[in-house]
């Protein structure tokens, strides 16, 4: 038994990708924030002995064993002095998984642990997870919470499914407790679904994703917000509609929580998705908002149209025409690295602060939702610059 030598080739090439420096892209500027030219994680970036058999007896052509299709949407935090990343991580045979990816640099370097997460085994029906939100919670714990897809054994449809809310917490993102799935009473099925990081009225608050089967949102209004007395036993009886779906919109389709929300002096400034229609298929992209303080239910700011867009390359992957978030790290210093993934394929990152969060949030025109009045409020904007130009 050895180890085969073409291992040792494949291990020097993915060296040079996790030590390479990213930077910024700088053909890209909105004053918002700034784009990164290189993804932070790829399906390159999966370990080599993740996939093949490095045994040269066993694995004599050195065939990959477990592909890996994709690695994207992903929670983040930081902790003592490190960023963490923990990913969607998809094989070849369209299972997704959870992997923890860690670096010093918010930007780059990010290197998988030698082992994916392994998850409590605590519903044998659950067929697949993905797509966790990462929350620091006042009550000490780190929990995420995830989509837990299931089989709909009562629709003949093979492809037909079940989406819940799961949820698990820990205090080192090595070990994990499991607590049961949440349970919303007027909700069918939940997707997207963010644990608020202080308590609201001494309860747990979820901001959730109302739907009535697993693609379509139905009766789904929107995102949101309803509270619990217990996370070991979460049931939520109430749900609030937050940030609503309106017509001709980014959120027209459907809308759903993204990252945990940003705390500032303001209010809570959200980083959701938003998803259309168009004649090439549904469209997704990162929007803002916020809430109040005192009500993080309540909505007091919303800007018009999309905060972050597929660009480019971007564009092209699996599901093809998509940006989709559920991870962001606020720093002490306000610096804001927000993680979005394009096209089901990999993920990027993009910096801000929350200075100019706050200024867009807070002033950028809210959408008046017809032609003619976006019309108006762009060319009030043009006269303004022009009386400034013609000085």
């Amino acid at each position: 038994m050895g180890i085969h030598k073409k291992y040792y080739e494949l291990a020097e090439e993915q060296e040079k990708l996790l030590s390479r420096k990213n930077e910024i892209d700088e053909n890209f500027y909105n004053g918002i924030y700034e784009r990164y030219r290189y993804p932070v994680l790829t399906r390159e970036h999966a370990p080599v002995i993740w996939q093949y058999d490095l045994d040269e007896d066993a694995n004599p052509y050195f065939e990959k064993r477990l592909g890996i299709n994709a690695t994207f949407n992903s929670g983040a935090l930081e902790l003592n002095g490190k960023y963490y990343l923990v990913a969607r991580v998809e094989g070849d045979d369209r299972k997704s998984f959870f992997a923890v990816a860690e670096s010093d640099s918010p930007v780059d370097g990010f290197r998988f642990w030698d082992y994916p997460v392994q998850l409590p085994d605590t519903c044998p029906e659950e067929t697949n997870v993905y797509d966790m939100r990462l929350t620091k919670h006042e009550d000490g714990y780190i929990y995420g919470v995830f989509c837990s897809e299931s089989k709909d054994t009562e629709s003949p449809d093979l492809s037909a499914a079940v989406a819940a809310a799961g949820i698990v917490r820990t205090k080192d993102l090595k070990t994990w407790e499991r607590l049961p799935n949440l349970r919303t009473l007027h909700s069918p099925q939940q997707r997207n679904v963010v644990l608020h990081p202080e308590f609201v009225n001494g309860k747990y608050a979820f901001y959730t994703r109302p739907m009535d089967d697993f693609i379509d949102t139905g009766s789904g209004g929107g995102i949101g917000f309803g509270l619990c007395d217990d996370v070991t036993n979460a049931v939520i009886d109430e749900e609030i509609i937050t940030s609503k779906r309106k017509y001709h919109t980014v959120t027209e389709v459907k809308n759903g929580a993204g990252a945990v929300p940003i705390k500032t002096d303001l209010g809570w400034i959200h980083i959701a998705h938003g998803v259309r229609n168009t004649a090439a298929g549904l469209r997704y992209v990162i929007y803002a908002f916020a809430t109040a303080l005192d009500d993080p239910a309540r909505v007091i700011a919303e800007p018009s149209g999309l905060l972050i867009g597929p660009r480019g390359e971007e564009r092209v992957g699996d599901v093809s025409n998509v940006t989709f978030t559920n991870g962001a790290i606020t720093l002490p210093d306000g610096t804001v690295y927000i993680y979005y993934a394009s096209s089901d394929t990999r993920l990027h990152v993009a910096r801000t602060s929350i200075e100019r969060l706050k200024d867009y949030v807070f002033h950028a025109p809210e959408d008046p939702l017809r032609s003619a009045d976006c019309v108006a409020q762009r060319c009030e904007l043009v006269r303004k610059n022009l009386e400034l130009l013609n000085r």
